[in-house]
């Protein structure tokens, strides 16, 4: 296995088994969906976004709190999958 897709397991991981059912439930599938067309430098951005915490992301994604700008494509893509999700 090479090293990109040892880090595509690792984020596939991280985003099913996050440490709320909520945010599992959302980035989970929102990754298997996504992660194929990331290019390695927006799966380094990814793995930062899931340094924070479950809260934080959860505020972020459900518009709750200011989304710092440097996520905001990846907030952008998660409402995208979650509008495609509910249509």
């Amino acid at each position: 296995m090479n090293q990109l897709e040892h880090i595509k397991k690792q984020l596939r991981y991280r985003s099913w088994h996050r440490g709320t059912r909520e945010m599992d439930l959302l980035l989970g599938p929102f990754f298997d969906q996504y992660f194929s067309l990331f290019s390695e430098s927006q799966l380094n951005l990814y793995a930062n976004f899931l340094e924070n915490n479950d809260p934080d992301l959860y505020d972020w994604i459900m518009g709750y709190g200011v989304v710092p700008d440097l996520y905001k494509d990846i907030i952008a893509l998660v409402h995208k999958f979650l509008k495609d999700r509910t249509l």
